[in-house]
């Protein structure tokens, strides 16, 4: 990791650095200035942003940086992460940028860079941007101010990629949904793709005001939809975060579906019809336990990463696969997108329950979950963890007591000073004390 590089791109607080406004300019100078340096040219980009108070400045002083540096830009306005993958794709540009913080409040905001293919920057690109930033910063030019306007044709072909191509043959009538758009990006575009396929919806959190987004709504706070699902007779709800890569499901019953629900459900569809490439699923180490078992009680194996949709995508594009993700919602489809998309995980899903015509909650009902605390600390540093001698002690006595029917995982967050305990195991209130056990001795030598 970078200094301005974290796991999912720049992120900090908005107007604070490195998401101040001269060295967002920068950012974007350097850009163009490598892909120019690359491709002998100048640069093709895309840029999109959320619906926060502070994208509107952030996309004009990256997009001065990157006129300064003979970029040519198109901006899509107010548009989800994948559909700025998508469009840099295909329309064959450069570059993609989009101006989010995903799951994050408002006051936070963040710089996500995408290549061509759709996956995100490669990090020797990342490496050679903040290189230019830290050499050039005593010598860059004056920023040139060009007028940035939003072309709303742009959000309307990924729009109908998403309806004619992802949603094709999919007639979603007689469906009742709760859409939640967590006054971000989907807040226009899930309402219209919803519709125009013939759910009968009903609409909440799509009203932003720049200092909305995620409050109390979408993917990080379902409460509302579960509550809007029963009160509608919905058949399902979805919630979306800010950028709308996420997404999180309520069935019927308006009890949550979460991501490893919803990779189990899909691998089991896939794996009937003999589409599970390589009969295996990716997903990270926060996964539940109860997904690798009823994963391999179906012959499906679980192949395990490193937290970041970046390592779920490069294990499946390195040795194959149809499907991975995280418990978070975000879900990969290699086949269709690189980038993982709230809406196109949401159009799959839909299918599989159309198709084979059962509710949402027996199609997740095969999965099992194992008890999972997880806490959060708050450390000064980050030594690497098995440095901490007392911490190894702990650990290894912890998974001596666990006997191969659990798991602990310790981690450091990639975009905070967090340290993470996680243990899953048969019983909540026995795990629960070895975390909190484990947390307190973290506090203790780091904290």
């Amino acid at each position: 990791m970078g200094k301005f590089f974290g796991t999912d791109g720049i992120r900090g607080e908005a107007g604070q650095f490195p998401l101040d406004e001269l060295t967002i300019e920068r950012i974007g100078y350097a850009l163009a200035k490598v892909l120019a340096t690359r491709l002998k040219r100048p640069p093709q980009i895309i840029i999109g942003c959320d619906t926060r108070e502070s994208g509107d400045w952030m996309e004009s002083a990256i997009a001065r940086g990157a006129f300064t540096a003979g970029g040519k830009i198109q901006s899509a306005g107010i548009i989800t992460t994948p559909g700025v993958a998508y469009l840099t794709r295909t329309l064959d540009a450069d570059a993609g940028i989009v101006i989010s913080a995903s799951h994050n409040p408002y006051q936070d905001n963040g710089i996500k860079v995408f290549a061509p293919s759709g996956k995100k920057l490669d990090d020797e690109a990342e490496w050679a941007i903040e290189s230019s930033i830290e050499s050039d910063a005593a010598g860059f030019a004056t920023m040139r101010e060009e007028p940035l306007h939003s072309d709303a044709k742009l959000a309307e072909k990924y729009l109908a990629f998403l309806r004619d191509e992802i949603g094709a043959g999919l007639n979603l009538a007689g469906q009742k949904l709760v859409l939640d758009c967590a006054n971000g990006a989907s807040y226009e575009l899930a309402p219209k793709l919803f519709a125009a396929l013939g759910a009968d919806l009903t609409v909440i959190n799509a009203d932003p005001t720049g200092r909305n987004i995620n409050l109390n709504s979408g993917s990080l706070h379902p409460e509302k939809l579960q509550a809007a699902v029963l009160d509608a007779k919905a058949n399902a709800g979805l919630a979306f975060d800010g950028d709308a890569d996420r997404l999180l499901m309520v069935d019927e019953r308006g009890q949550l579906v979460d991501g490893d629900q919803m990779l189990f459900v899909m691998a089991e569809y896939l794996a009937e019809r003999g589409k599970l490439v390589g009969n295996r699923v990716v997903a990270t180490v926060m996964s539940n336990m109860g997904l690798e078992v009823a994963l391999r009680e179906r012959g499906i194996e679980l192949v395990r990463t490193s937290v970041g949709d970046k390592n779920v995508l490069d294990e499946l594009l390195k040795n194959g696969g149809s499907i991975g993700g995280e418990q978070s919602g975000h879900i990969i489809f290699p086949e269709i997108s690189l980038a993982g998309d709230g809406m196109i995980t949401a159009l799959e899903m839909l299918r599989v329950m159309t198709e084979v015509q059962k509710p949402l909650s027996q199609l997740a009902s095969g999965f099992t979950r194992y008890p999972q605390v997880t806490i959060n600390v708050r450390v000064a540093s980050k030594p690497p963890l098995d440095s901490i001698a007392p911490l190894q002690e702990a650990s290894a006595r912890v998974e001596s007591e666990l006997a191969g029917k659990g798991r602990l995982l310790l981690r450091y967050s990639g975009t905070e000073n967090l340290a993470r305990v996680m243990i899953e195991g048969a019983d909540e209130q026995s795990i629960r004390h070895q975390a909190e056990s484990l947390a307190r001795l973290l506090k203790e030598q780091i904290g």
